[in-house]
């Protein structure tokens, strides 16, 4: 027997780590790439987009890994219990020196072909711009009406008809159903969308809502045609798109202008509350009153300061009375001048000085008569004869306001014609 320290058949001592990349590099020369079926265990997503969970089977276990750059491409978001299919390659976590499996793809269990169908085209619509973020559109904050797409007998036709019952009874719903599953659901799904297209063109839809429950990708096929993802493109006004639950993806969502992630969650994005649409409105009639207020209040500022300006038919006529008077004095003074140097001028010039003088006091006649007729104009009795009255107090001031008034006061009113006494039953202000 040989000894069991003898070195021929001592074992090689390996540093943890390096045995652990040994392995690692064995799994990776021997094993993969590999394909791995089993059921979802213990899902988790991290805050960096990364992905861990466990596939199980009677037999076994395995830790998965996603991370970020691989789990943006699903079109579904796992959970646990899903049956899967999945991709990738098989090495081992040093730091706990575990076999892991780093997953490259994931799909739902017999789903291949259709997950692979949906990358192709998902690639090849993306290079041609429908997805392009700049395309989009933000939805109107309160839409005139609402377009609806989707089947009569879905149970997401009562989900949406109920949010938008709830949030916006007063807003009328164009509804244009279209099988959602099925052979003939794309064709009806395109024809409903230009019906719509031609009511919105119209000024009769602001804002479409396109919808379905959720299901397997084979039920939600209808929404990854490249039909449906052209029409949808076209919409003359913003689309929402909610189709399936919220881990459900399709090509309808990404040509769309916004995603929901149910039909009642994409029913309340285009609905605002009719609460809130209501206090708005009170709050623009409260602003629009106070400025009503301020606008009258300095209207009637600038009336009282024009009102100030102009004064009294009185004053304005004695102080065109003052200014006659200043004419005529005037005028007597020119003449006695002119009279007075007729005297000390030579007999010769007494002629032509008294033409002179005689067509001077003519222009002066003239003036005055002049200012006879807009004194006349502004004679008080002419305001009266167009129906107005001068109304005085029993000590003869003029009265201008109703405040000057008080309930029982005489007062006295003149007319065009004779006066007439008058007694102040209540006085009203304006």
């Amino acid at each position: 027997m040989v000894p069991a320290s003898d070195p021929a058949i001592s074992p090689r001592i390996w540093q943890v780590g390096a045995l652990c990349r040994a392995v690692a590099d064995f799994l990776d020369a021997r094993l993969n790439p590999v394909a791995v079926r089993g059921e979802i265990s213990g899902f988790s997503r991290a805050s960096s987009g990364h992905l861990y969970f466990s596939l199980k089977d009677p037999q076994g276990q395995l830790r998965c890994a996603m991370f970020r750059r691989a789990a943006g491409l699903l079109v579904f978001m796992p959970r646990d219990g899903d049956l899967v299919e999945v991709q990738g390659r098989l090495t081992v976590y040093e730091p706990r020196g575990d076999l892991q499996l780093v997953v490259e793809s994931l799909q739902r269990a017999g789903q291949g072909v259709w997950y692979e169908r949906f990358l192709r085209l998902k690639a090849d619509l993306e290079a041609l711009g429908l997805f392009d973020p700049a395309r989009k559109r933000p939805l109107p904050r309160h839409p005139r009406a609402i377009g609806l797409v989707t089947s009569l007998g879905a149970a997401a036709l009562h989900d949406v008809a109920t949010a938008l019952r709830r949030r916006v009874p007063h807003i009328p719903v164009v509804l244009a159903p279209a099988a959602v599953q099925g052979g003939q659901a794309v064709g009806e799904l395109v024809g409903a969308l230009e019906a719509l297209y031609r009511r919105a063109q119209a000024g009769e839809v602001d804002v479409i809502l396109l919808v379905r429950g959720g299901g397997s990708i084979e039920d939600l096929w209808s929404f990854n045609e490249e039909a449906l993802a052209r029409t949808i493109v076209r919409s003359p006004v913003p689309l929402v798109c909610g189709v399936g639950h919220e881990t459900d993806v399709t090509i309808a969502d990404f040509c769309a202008d916004l995603r929901a992630p149910t039909p009642t969650a994409a029913a309340e994005l285009v609905a605002q509350p009719r609460g809130e649409l209501l206090q708005a409105l009170e709050s623009a009639h409260e602003r629009l009153g106070r400025a009503v207020t301020r606008r009258v209040d300095a209207a009637a500022q600038r009336l009282d300061l024009a009102a100030g300006r102009l004064g009294r038919p009185s004053g304005r006529l004695a102080q065109q009375q003052r200014r006659t008077a200043q004419l005529g004095d005037a005028l007597r003074h020119a003449v006695l001048l002119r009279l007075e140097r007729g005297r000390t001028s030579l007999e010769g010039r007494r002629a032509a000085l008294q033409g002179a003088l005689d067509r001077r006091l003519q222009r002066q006649r003239d003036r005055v008569h002049r200012a006879e007729l807009r004194l006349e104009l502004m004679d008080p009795k002419l305001v009266l004869q167009r129906g107005y009255a001068l109304i005085t107090d029993e000590h003869g001031g003029v009265v201008f306001k109703a405040s000057q008034t008080r309930p029982g006061q005489p007062l006295r009113a003149t007319l065009a014609e004779g006066e007439v006494d008058l007694t102040v039953a209540q006085p009203r202000l304006l």
